[in-house]
């Protein structure tokens, strides 16, 4: 059944992580786990120096160079009872809100993740969220 667009943000904010997809430049999903916050219409996704990375160059960063959309996925799965699946699809574009709100985004990182509460970030990506959809198995 069909997620109404308040629920769906419900849920995605209540969320651990979720999968972050952006387009690489044959134009394939490049998928990663990401962290993120969300704040007033935007959602924050860290790029953290605490977890090991080859470099902090990251293939995400380089396609949203190219191009600013991105998606992310967050859903509940319940391999015993069906009943309990959902997903959220949030669509995503890069973009540069005002000093105030970017500082938000962080404090909100650091307030959802122990592990950000003192942590440098090697940048934040900031996205407007454009769109919501999100389906759950029960009504």
């Amino acid at each position: 059944m069909h997620l109404e667009r308040d629920e769906g943000l419900r849920r995605a904010a209540a969320a651990d992580h979720g999968v972050f997809a952006t387009l690489n430049r044959t134009g394939v999903a490049d998928l990663v786990p990401a962290c993120f916050a969300i704040v007033d219409g935007w959602l924050a996704i860290p790029i953290d120096a605490i977890k090991p990375k080859g470099s902090t160059a990251l293939g995400r960063v380089r396609n949203l160079e190219r191009d600013p959309r991105a998606t992310l996925l967050v859903e509940q799965w319940d391999a015993a009872d069906w009943s309990r699946l959902w997903w959220v699809r949030l669509s995503l574009v890069l973009s540069e809100p005002d000093a105030e709100l970017a500082g938000r985004l962080e404090q909100a990182l650091r307030a959802r993740y122990a592990q950000y509460a003192t942590a440098s970030f090697v940048s934040v990506l900031p996205f407007r969220l454009q769109a919501v959809a999100g389906w759950e198995a029960a009504s």
